[in-house]
């Protein structure tokens, strides 16, 4: 798993980095140009972000995630519905890059490049499987895979209406999200009528037998596994 971490040489680059992504995008002159304004030589800064652009994008991305997991933490969730926290956290995603659109939407656009789309995609999966631990998720099922995949879907189209959306306090997009996350709780609803029904519970038996048998990554790498040490 990549280090996300943001260090303080790290946090000075994207500082710096910021205010000329709307001229130059996330490109490799903005990296250079954020490595000279934060006082990092090149070849620091290419060791920080050794895929250049597309690290220095991921380092704001990771940012956005950081900020949205300390609002979250001190959002009272309590007594919301279980629907409406999942809600409230993808708000705060986007409430936590409100000021920065243009370099969203420079990150989007080179996301969507085929070079960049598996990292791009990694990104959008890292947010849900962070949303989804910070509400309590224990799942370890192919449910730990189907929570992440349509919260990444959720995550994406509401991202994708939020850089368009000119309304007041963002109440289109908020009302969009409010939509999606409807959308999925029918389903939901959806299968469970299934399993109740005498009729149709003998279909989802089998996708159900099989669906419990797949496993959630582990944690931790197996002890045979090449670059594990195992404690004495």
């Amino acid at each position: 798993m990549e280090n996300t971490a943001e260090t303080p040489e790290k946090a000075a680059i994207l500082d710096a980095a910021l205010p000329n992504v709307a001229f130059d995008g996330w490109s490799d002159e903005t990296l250079k140009r954020a490595a000279e304004g934060a006082g990092v030589s090149l070849a620091e800064a290419k060791a920080l972000f050794p895929r250049g652009a597309v690290d220095l994008a991921l380092a704001f991305h990771a940012r956005g995630d950081a900020r949205m997991l300390a609002a979250l933490g001190e959002a009272e969730l309590e007594a919301m519905r279980f629907s409406d926290r999942i809600a409230h956290a993808v708000r705060l995603r986007l409430e936590a890059i409100e000021g920065e659109k243009e370099a969203v939407r420079r990150a989007a656009s080179l996301m969507a490049l085929p070079q960049n789309a598996a990292a791009g995609a990694g990104a959008v999966w890292g947010t849900a499987d962070a949303i989804w631990r910070a509400l309590g998720d224990e799942s370890e099922d192919l449910n730990w895979y189907s929570k992440r995949a349509t919260l990444s879907a959720v995550y994406s189209a509401t991202l994708l209406y939020w850089l368009g959306d000119e309304s007041a306090g963002r109440e289109a997009t908020w009302a969009f999200l409010e939509r999606r996350i409807a959308d999925v709780m029918q389903i939901e609803k959806l299968k469970a009528g299934l399993r109740k029904n005498p009729l149709t519970k003998g279909l989802m038996a089998g996708p159900e037998w099989l669906a419990a048998r797949v496993r959630a990554p582990r944690s931790t790498p197996p002890a045979d596994m090449p670059g594990h040490v195992s404690k004495p």
